[in-house]
C-alpha cells in the first residue's frame, strides 16, 4: 500500500517537474535565438496595430537578457515580468512540495483580493509604461 503512494506522488511530480523542463526549454531557446534580431520571432499585434507597449512587451527581450546573465538589461526591458520571477519560482517551489507531501497546493495568491490586485498591477504598468512620464518602463 505504501508503494502506491510513493508511486502516486512521483507520477505527481511530473507536473511539477513538466513546467520547470518547459520553463528551461524556453529560457534556452531564447538564449540561443536573440530576439534583438528581426525575423526570429513575430512582432507583437498590439505594439504593431496601434505602437502601444502591452504588459508582455520587451518579455523576450529580458528572458534573452536572463540567459546571458545580464539581469539589469533585463530588469529595463520589463520591469514587472522581471520582478514577478521570485513570485513565480516560490509558488513552483510551495506547488512541488505539497505535491511531493501529498497535499493540495495552499496559497493566499488564489484569494479574490490577491488576484484583483495583480489584476490592478498589470492595468497601471500597462497604462504607465506607455505615458510620457513612465517612458523607462518601456521596452
Amino acid at each position: 500500500m505504501a508503494g502506491v503512494v510513493v508511486g502516486e506522488r512521483r507520477r505527481a511530480l511530473l507536473g511539477p517537474l513538466g513546467a520547470l523542463a518547459g520553463v528551461t526549454a524556453g529560457f534556452l531557446l531564447v538564449g540561443m535565438i536573440d530576439p534583438n534580431e528581426q525575423g526570429h520571432y513575430p512582432t507583437c499585434p498590439l505594439l504593431a496595430m496601434t505602437g502601444v507597449f502591452c504588459p508582455g512587451c520587451g518579455g523576450l527581450r529580458m528572458a534573452h537578457a536572463i540567459a546571458h546573465g545580464q539581469f539589469g538589461e533585463a530588469a529595463g526591458l520589463n520591469l514587472l515580468a522581471f520582478a514577478l520571477l521570485p513570485v513565480a519560482a516560490f509558488v513552483w517551489v510551495r506547488w512541488t512540495i505539497s505535491v511531493a507531501r501529498g497535499r493540495p497546493l495552499e496559497t493566499r495568491l488564489t484569494h479574490p483580493l490577491v488576484i484583483g490586485a495583480f489584476a490592478a498591477l498589470i492595468v497601471i504598468f500597462w497604462v504607465v509604461r506607455n505615458l510620457p512620464f513612465g517612458h523607462a518602463l518601456a521596452p
